[in-house]
């Protein structure tokens, strides 16, 4: 039972510190997240451990060649200066190679000055009568973003883009978040460093302003990186957590929850931090395991700690000469006992009273005790033991603290435990034991390290039973889908056991709860009684005194409030985000456009903490779910599968792969600065110099957003690496390549692909490979499945247009006579392909496709397109069916059959000809099979010089240039039979 508790001991006599833990299993009452087994919690150490020993095994060892490998890349500048929105000039001569410094500057701001992000630029052609509307998840603003941030961004702009070039009037609402733990820590510390300043040197209206100073320094820096990557945002609607209209917000929401009963005052254990004095929200505390006895380094202490020690002492049995040995790891605790606990069947026990304080203590029987762990009894802690806590409710015993909150020993302990609990004296007068070591865990706040101590503290607590309960039928009805949908499971568990919410928190940083504690002109009774006594609350000091005044039936100026000096949790107002964003409470515009939110889109780390907080709260206060559905992405890992961490000096700033960055500059040389244990500060440095020897290459933001993209965002988390990031570099080379060589064969007139007439079957081929993929990214967007959108896209552009197409028509694109009807055909198929490719590309790569899109617009045939490629409008498969050609069998070198059955062959078309099966001997060059659809078709090859084993997938082309291919793909060569007999059912045919 005892496995998990943190605190120091020092033993009179002994000399030794003795840290301890706690227990595996702690019921919290602000969240009840399952944890998973000590077993799972040991394999996951230990395999972290085996990936930090590889790092540091292999430090001297060179890095593969397959590693990024950094070359001087000619860096080309836009050399035009014009005042920032001004349109890029893209009629200066083309670029010899593609620089992402060149090709990203000036763009954002021409499209942010124009109001392209604007819902009210709903003005396109193609516009529909449909609005698409989400929220960012505000980053906090205690620093700046890492690729965790940069994969929402490109996730979230390329879907808010696609929607917006389908013509939906399109809202996405960037924000910060005001962080309040995290915030304040940092400044804390910050100002500790630089001033030799605690929080407690200041006034609170002193302290607050550093803490704005702060906030405007680094929301800047976030809104700065935002745009670096592209994000699509509407900054005209850009709100802060504490903006005026946002707090309004948050206090509405606050006093309508009271006045519904739903968030009441009570005393209940809390995750207290001892140094920040206030209570600890579930996910800003960590769970750390140990595997025994282990010295650590504790902030505010000089000497290291020992950790994992169970002591095992003696209670004296009453009326006997006997005693009872407990095992603990939180001896200090021991004047706070108020019962023994053991097995219901466990037959050793019966009464035992304190040694200390000679006060009797019941020894209870409960399921919960291990017989097998330690003696098999355990004391009783309720007010510091989250378990014991429970236990007591169970059987009505009472609390003794004995902590104070800021972990000093209290008064009521007497001369037995002094000065702190982390390094109590204690006087010995019974018999102790040190027992034997065993692995353990504690818990800490994530953002310092600090130990976190359950104590018993008077809180602010929202009931969340019934909220959870909607929030759970919502989803079985189908109001709300979560995609992917193996979360539900997850979502109803967590729901299904969820307790009360603690919303209150002992900080200066936040929103200050707006209720006051009342005090009567002739009442002397100033303690809290009971639930509601002495407390009111109103969105203003004026509001909460009328209340006071009706409330006990007096005047008003009898009445003397005292705000609550307590701020609540960032996570109260964080669940307000998706419509106090649009302005709620009041019913402006934008809420009654764009609320509920079309989507929410975030990372599955936040399920518990964030959205079901918002299903929650968005529910009970606009009686409307926030949004309609819900789509996690997975986590972003370093190459060797580890959380991205500042203590593992893996965190990343999307800008220094922008830009590039040296080892020795930006976010990669920043481990000294933190506060890190020897070990992951060695860890980190290792991993960076063995990942990065030479930096980080210039990547572009293109590049980084398609790298993203690729991966499949609804499975396993992503191990990302640099050198995935610097191949879509070389893709977006070749894109930059291709247009190069396009505008150079481009004629002077160029016609719409639709009223072609004469096409060989090489562009109708290029045609239909168009018309797939553009079918394949209508199916991956509408899925969420980004990864299968970007793959299409890639194998069109690479394999497709480049590797065959290109190939095929430059002889006829060299021609000199720009008259000649080949060239203009070839000419206006090539540039449908590229222009239509760009369009498609744009919502994951933004930048590289508006300054070739622009290029390319003086060669556009037909009607005037928009200003930018960000308004226009995307492919759609139903308008393009006049492109698909009829299904048919292409063959690009002349081939003879030695045997041929074909069935239910309609025509064989050679050029612009048409002739009978039964006409041609063999099959000459340029040849294609028109087929029936619904039937099937087979044909037996037998190929000269090579054969080709059958393979499961359809037959739409054969190539042989200087290798073979299959749809464009390499295959590979077999000796032996050069007969190929190949099963094609046209049906299938039909939609690629």
């Amino acid at each position: 039972m005892r496995a998990n508790r943190i605190i120091s001991l020092k033993l009179s006599g002994r000399g030794a510190a003795i840290f301890c833990t706690s227990r595996s299993t702690k019921p919290s009452s602000s969240s009840s997240q399952q944890k998973s087994s000590p077993r799972a919690k040991a394999e996951k150490l230990k395999r972290r451990r085996e990936r930090e020993e590889t790092i540091l095994l292999n430090r001297n060892s060179s890095v593969d060649d397959k590693k990024v490998k950094l070359s001087d890349k000619e860096k080309i500048v836009y050399p035009i200066c014009k005042p920032p929105g001004t349109k890029k000039d893209t009629s200066f001569p083309f670029p010899s190679s593609y620089s992402p410094e060149y090709v990203e500057s000036s763009w954002y701001q021409w499209w942010e000055k124009e109001g392209f992000f604007s819902p009210e630029q709903h003005r396109v052609s193609h516009a529909v009568d449909q609005t698409f509307s989400l929220c960012i998840p505000p980053p906090n603003v205690t620093g700046s973003l890492h690729l965790g941030h940069a994969l929402t961004v490109a996730v979230e702009d390329a879907l808010v883009r696609w929607r917006r070039m389908q013509g939906y009037r399109v809202l996405w609402v960037p924000g910060c978040d005001h962080a309040g733990i995290a915030t304040q820590t940092v400044v804390e510390r910050r100002l500790l460093n630089q001033e030799g300043k605690h929080r407690q040197d200041f006034t609170r209206e002193e302290f607050l302003q550093e803490l704005w100073k702060w906030k405007n320094q680094k929301g800047e820096e976030i809104y700065h990186q935002l745009r670096r990557l592209g994000a699509s945002l509407d900054w005209s609607r850009a709100c802060f957590t504490m903006d005026p209209g946002f707090s309004r917000a948050v206090t509405k929401a606050f006093v309508r929850l009271c006045d519904s009963g739903l968030i009441y005052r009570s005393e209940g254990l809390v995750n207290w931090s001892c140094a920040l004095e206030s209570s600890i929200s579930d996910i800003e505390v960590d769970s750390k395991e140990l595997p025994g006895q282990t010295m650590l380094s504790v902030p505010g202490y000089e000497n290291k700690v020992e950790f994992g020690t169970i002591v095992t002492f003696a209670y004296p049995i009453e009326g006997h000469d006997g005693e009872v040995e407990v095992s603990t790891t939180r001896p200090e605790t021991m004047l706070g006992d108020v019962a023994i606990a053991v097995h219901p069947n466990d037959p050793r026990y019966q009464h035992c009273k304190h040694p200390f304080t000679n006060r009797l203590l019941p020894i209870i029987t409960d399921s919960v005790v291990d017989m097998e762990l330690g003696t098999g009894a355990v004391k009783v802690t309720p007010a510091h033991d989250h378990t014991d806590f429970l236990l007591s409710q169970r059987h009505s015993l009472p609390c003794l603290t004995v902590i104070a909150g800021d972990g000093t020993m209290m008064p009521p302990c007497g001369e037995w435990l002094k000065v702190h609990e982390s390094h109590s004296s204690l006087k010995i007068i019974y018999l102790w034991f040190l027992s034997s070591l065993c692995p353990f865990f504690f818990s800490c706040l994530s953002r310092s390290g600090d130990i976190i101590e359950p104590l018993l503290k008077k809180q602010w607590f929202i009931q969340c039973d019934e909220m959870a309960k909607k929030a759970i039928q919502a989803v079985e009805d189908g109001q709300l889908e979560i995609i992917p949908h193996c979360f539900t499971k997850t979502w109803k568990n967590w729901l299904s056991n969820i307790s009360d919410w603690c919303i209150s928190r002992q900080l200066w940083w936040g929103h200050q709860i707006p209720a006051y504690q009342v005090e009567l002109c002739n009442s002397t009774e100033k303690q809290e009684v009971g639930l509601w006594i002495f407390w009111v609350w109103g969105q203003s000091e004026n509001e909460a005194r009328h209340r006071a005044a009706v409330k006990y039936g007096v005047k008003l100026e009898d009445v003397t409030l005292t705000q609550d000096p307590d701020v609540l949790d960032t996570w109260f107002s964080s669940a307000l985000f998706p419509f106090a964003m649009l302005g709620w409470p009041e019913k402006t515009t934008d809420l009654q456009r764009f609320y509920p939110n079309s989507i929410l889109e975030t990372g599955n780390d936040l399920i518990f903490f964030w959205v079901a907080r918002m299903v929650m709260l968005g529910t009970e206060l606009t009686r409307q779910l926030p949004f309609k559905q819900v789509v996690f992405h997975s986590l972003v890992r370093d190459e060797h599968g580890r959380k991205m961490s500042k203590s593992l000096g893996n965190v990343i700033d999307p800008l220094d792969v922008i830009n590039g960055v040296t080892l020795e500059v930006g976010s990669l040389m920043t481990l000294e600065e933190g506060n890190f244990d020897p070990r992951e500060r060695r860890v980190a440095m290792e991993a960076q110099r063995k990942n990065f020897p030479k930096g980080i290459p210039q990547c572009g933001t293109d590049a980084l957003r398609f790298a993203l993209c690729s991966h499949k965002m609804q499975g396993e988390d992503i191990s990302l690496s640099i050198s995935q990031v610097l191949s879509c570099r070389y893709f977006c080379n070749k894109i930059w390549h291709t247009l190069r060589y396009t505008l150079g064969v481009m004629g002077k007139n160029t016609i719409p692909v639709g009223t072609l007439k004469e096409v060989c079957s090489m562009d109708r081929w290029i045609c239909s490979r168009l018309y797939s993929t553009v079918l394949q990214c209508e199916k991956g967007f509408e899925a969420y499945e980004l990864h299968t959108v970007t793959s299409a896209l890639y194998s069109f552009w690479v394999h497709s247009l480049c590797d065959v197409y290109m190939e095929y028509v430059k002889p006829v694109l060299s021609q000199q006579d720009e008259e000649a009807v080949a060239r203009q055909v070839a000419s206006s198929v090539l540039y449908h392909c590229v222009s239509m490719s760009l369009v498609m590309l744009s919502p994951f790569m933004p930048f590289i496709t508006e300054e070739l899109w622009q290029r390319l617009q003086p060669f556009r045939p037909g009607p005037a397109a928009q200003t930018s490629l960000c308004l226009e409008q995307y492919p759609c498969s139903s308008k393009l069916v006049g492109l698909q050609p009829s299904i048919f069998l292409t063959i690009t070198k002349g081939f003879s059959f030695s045997r041929c059955n074909l069935l239910h062959i309609q025509n064989i078309y050679i050029g612009s000809k048409t002739e009978s099966l039964a006409n041609t001997a063999s099959f000459p060059f340029g040849c294609s099979l028109q087929g029936s659809p619904q039937r099937i078709i087979c044909i037996h090859l037998t190929l000269s010089s090579v054969s080709f084993t059958p393979t499961p997938t359809i037959l739409m082309s054969y190539f042989t240039t200087s290798k073979n291919l299959l749809f464009g793909l390499p295959l590979g060569l077999l000796p032996g039979s050069s007969n190929l007999s190949i099963l094609l059912p046209i049906y299938s045919l039909s939609h690629l």
